[in-house]
């Protein structure tokens, strides 16, 4: 589960995120507010400064590389730094350089445990002395890593084989450096320190980071590549990556807590213990030399996951954080009030708009519950919803935020990155599901406020709709990402594009956005990346398992096998592993690991590779809201003051539709744009009836009736009829529903039926 956040401005923590203004309207206030995680420091002064130009650096270097520029491009050849590598970086390099800033600014804001009182001045002497002592054998190992490129640069042949070579990279560079990661780590656990200080282990991580980054790019530097499990690979790439995979697996635990780190273990016990094991889990054995040779590559670490972090995943954080600190967030929320508001229920409906646009664009659903919950969730409350109804409601409009086109979260990126498949196609495609999907909570929400008997907020609690349309031009930073995607530009262009125009369209506003708030905007994104871009490299060592043990070939087998019994069985096995991988898993990890087991099988069934992503895509995205483990579900708890395990049970309820949106799509693939124009129109209608149906079967509530219980169950049968997407099965579907209408509104059944429904609500 990943950690709590909390929300600050000028150094204290925000509680509410609404301003009473004169007039009585309740205005989004902080939405854009920068959220502060339970373990991470909270620098001053110069330490303060020092952070922050760290990570300004780290996010304006990815915007420089992602647009191929040079230090003596931008200042037309005046200055020329002979030892910095011009832009592109080599593709590998890049990556490496990727992974290890963020490594590096990680352990240097998030806290390896609890921090200790304010009045407790540093840690204890002995783990002071003990990081001092660990830093020389990582400072040494960094050392090496040089020599290593001076060496090489002068002609020395390197390889796995030279006797030399392999004592100066096993005793020399990898024995230090597993040293004092190892020892770094283990100290971090029980180092607690005040929340302002930095802690000396965590500087020896960021130095090992360092190390591992350099030695790396001075072996892939040369023919060393190729060599990668063989034995000619040297041994040092296999130390290196050990220590690596440590480091990455540690920063993943501190900011987004330990499932994803357990399965990233159970999947690196299973290499070495898979030739004991039975059946199709069975995999061939592998030494760790070989193994961790190739984990730290494209096949791994290096592959899918991080391509798409170091290019697609932190250019939108860096549109995101732009759109932050121009307060377009705040204006977001404002114009879903405006237009919502006054509706039955309307800050509930104000919460799936407002938390769809803002969880598109952020990328993960626990961050967006936090980010919009904490104003949604206290006037859902105030309206007259039950406080788990109302974290529910909010997990999950955030959670359908990552599957709303064009952004996605971050998974039409991964997607296109594995499948091939052009951005753009998948984002058309995405349309139809998502808005099914939206108006389906849409639908549980208005019955829900129905049969409460509840008013929307009244005009003096909210903004002027008027005033919203005035500065409409905030939505130009959005408009201009997907025209320019759809007029063919390269996604990189396109959110530059869109970024620029985040930062011109705020000098319209009361937030202009000068250097100062610029170089803001690229500190918040370098904060903002860390989780994501951990979480991707930690998910890469899961894809590396997978790829080079065979175990989703095996898998696939596994499916063909079950849907030689019944093709549905198969897929719904399918869904159950989906949801398993990517219960307590950001929603970027979950897709990445889903994609690599269980994808292929479903190519395999025969089904096209569209339709078979999209299929785990969803259920990887909709675990946030499916119990036991529901990280959205949980963070709207804790905002709502719920209980968690009730809140992630009524969210599931409420967002029920995408555990059927999926099975629509896959018998019908009009859904996803691919057939006729006319075939689409007809699944979208039809399948437009199947979810309200399924709403108010769910919610019992039909025609501005309470529906009794048969009625319910005929209802909900009526929307799976309708999942099928054949013209029988329409027909079908539509004269079901006329039935139930017409027994409804006719027949009028017994009160005492009703009762009973009534008392099973």
């Amino acid at each position: 589960m990943s950690r709590p956040a909390v929300r600050k401005r000028e150094g204290s923590t925000v509680t509410s995120q609404t301003k009473e203004h004169d007039d009585g309207a309740v205005i989004a206030d902080g939405v854009d507010e920068e959220p502060v995680e339970s373990n991470r420091r909270l620098y001053e002064g110069r330490t303060y400064l020092l952070v922050s130009l760290v990570a300004t650096v780290y996010a304006a270097f990815h915007m420089a590389a992602l647009n191929g520029l040079s230090i003596s491009e931008l200042t037309g050849g005046a200055v020329v730094i002979p030892f910095l590598p011009t832009f592109p970086m080599e593709t590998w390099n890049f990556r490496i350089v990727h992974i290890a800033g963020a490594l590096a600014l990680g352990f240097l804001l998030f806290s390896g445990t609890r921090f200790a009182p304010d009045d407790r001045q540093g840690g204890g002497a002995l783990f002071t002395g003990a990081a001092m002592i660990l830093m020389l054998p990582a400072l040494f190992a960094l050392g090496m890593a040089l020599s290593f490129s001076v060496e090489i640069s002068g002609g020395v042949m390197w390889n796995g084989i030279d006797e030399r070579i392999r004592f100066n990279e096993t005793w020399l560079f990898g024995a230090p450096l597993m040293a004092a990661t190892v020892g770094a780590i283990a100290l971090s656990w029980f180092d607690r320190r005040p929340r302002g200080a930095i802690n000396p282990l965590d500087l020896v991580l960021a130095v090992c980071g360092v190390a591992v980054a350099a030695y790396l790019i001075t072996i892939y530097g040369t023919l060393m590549r190729n060599s990668t499990g063989t034995p000619f690979a040297p041994i040092g790439i296999s130390i290196a990556a050990v220590a690596g995979a440590l480091l990455i697996m540690e920063l993943t635990r501190r900011v987004a807590g330990m499932a994803l780190v357990v399965i990233s273990l159970v999947f690196l016990v299973y290499v070495f213990t898979g030739q004991h094991l039975p059946g199709f889990l069975n995999s061939p054995a592998i030494s760790w030399q070989r193994f961790f040779s190739q984990v730290y590559t494209d096949a791994g670490i290096l592959g899918p996951t991080t391509a798409v972090s170091s290019t697609y995943i932190i250019l939108f954080i860096i549109f995101a954080a732009f759109l932050q600190a121009s307060k377009v967030g705040d204006y977001f929320v404002n114009f879903a009030f405006a237009a919502a508001g006054r509706a039955r229920g309307g800050p509930a409906k104000v919460a799936i708009f407002a938390s769809g646009l803002m969880g598109m664009i952020n990328g993960t659903s626990a961050g967006n519950v936090v980010a919009t919950g904490s104003l949604t969730i206290p006037l859902m409350k105030k309206v007259g919803y039950h406080k788990k109804t109302a974290g529910a409601i909010e997990a999950a409009a955030s959670t359908g935020g990552q599957i709303m086109p064009p952004i996605m979260g971050a998974g039409a990126f991964i997607m296109a990155e594995i499948t091939g498949i052009p951005y753009t196609d998948i984002a058309v495609a995405a349309l139809i599901p998502a808005v099914l999907y939206f108006v389906s909570i849409y639908f549980m929400v208005d019955f829900e406020a129905a049969k409460l008997g509840m008013r929307g907020m009244r005009e003096d609690e909210l903004p002027k709709f008027r005033d919203m349309v005035r500065r409409v031009f905030l939505f130009i930073p959005i408009i201009i990402l997907i025209y320019a995607l759809f007029q063919g530009y390269s996604v990189i262009r396109a959110g530059t594009l869109a970024t620029a125009a985040a930062a011109v369209v705020s000098w319209f506003t009361p937030y202009r956005m000068g250097l100062r708030s610029i170089v803001k905007a690229f500190n918040i994104a370098g904060v903002m990346s860390i989780q994501i871009i951990a979480v991707c490299a930690c998910a890469g060592i899961i894809v590396g398992v997978i790829s080079l043990t065979g175990v989703g070939a095996r898998f696939s087998n596994l499916l063909l096998g079950l849907a030689e019994a019944s093709q549905l069985l198969a897929l719904v096995f399918a869904m159950c592993i989906a949801i398993l991988l990517g219960m307590g898993m950001p929603t970027t990890a979950a897709y990445a690991v889903a994609a690599s087991v269980v994808a292929p099988g479903l190519v395999e069934l025969g089904i096209q590779p569209l339709v078979a992503h999209f299929f785990v895509f969803y259920f990887a995205v909709v675990s946030a809201i499916t119990p036991p483990v529901a990280l959205a579900s949980y963070a709207a708890a804790g905002v709502s003051g719920a209980n968690p395990m009730e809140t992630s049970v009524a969210s599931f309820k409420i967002g029920i539709a995408a555990f059927v949106v999926p099975f629509m799509f896959f018998y019908n693939s009009a859904l996803l744009m691919e057939a006729h124009t006319l075939e689409i129109i007809r699944a979208f209608l039809t399948a437009m009836l199947g979810v309200f149906l399924l709403a108010s079967g769910v919610q019992g509530w039909f025609f501005g009736k309470k529906t009794v219980w048969f009625l319910r169950a005929a209802l909900i049968g009526t929307a799976l009829v309708l999942i099928e997407g054949s013209v029988i099965t329409d027909v079908i579907g539509i004269g079901m529903a006329v039935l139930v209408f017409f027994v409804q509104r006719v027949i009028k059944p017994k009160e005492g039926l009703s009762i009973r429904v009534r008392g099973a609500d």
